[in-house]
């Protein structure tokens, strides 16, 4: 899975392509070490942190949480990242069934 839960939150793994038609979820990709990241095509360009913008922006709209509850933990000039969510998740299990789906979103 290309999320987990922590103490304080989620952990989310995305790997980005920039510089996309549009922004959209495009499936889930796992790596040579058989860990699994959320595939993110994105408009912007891999520049002056645009992309890190407009993929935290694109994340709390689809996920319904302020840009403030995201924090790049690794990452930040790759394309495969990890993501801090750190808000008040009132129901935990409504919100892990969203996180599932966007990977089904191909």
């Amino acid at each position: 899975m290309y999320y987990e839960k922590t103490l304080s939150g989620y952990i989310i793994r995305v790997r980005v392509t920039p510089n996309s038609s549009k922004n959209m979820i495009s499936g889930v990709f796992t790596d040579s070490n058989n860990q699994d990241f959320l595939k993110i095509n994105l408009r912007a360009v891999p520049e002056k942190g645009k992309a890190n913008q407009e993929l935290i922006l694109f994340l709390s709209k689809l996920l319904h949480l302020s840009k403030s509850s995201f924090t790049i933990l690794s990452g930040e000039t790759d394309r495969y990242k990890k993501l801090q969510i750190s808000a008040e998740i009132k129901d935990a299990t409504s919100f892990e069934a969203l996180l599932k789906t966007l990977g089904q979103n191909q």
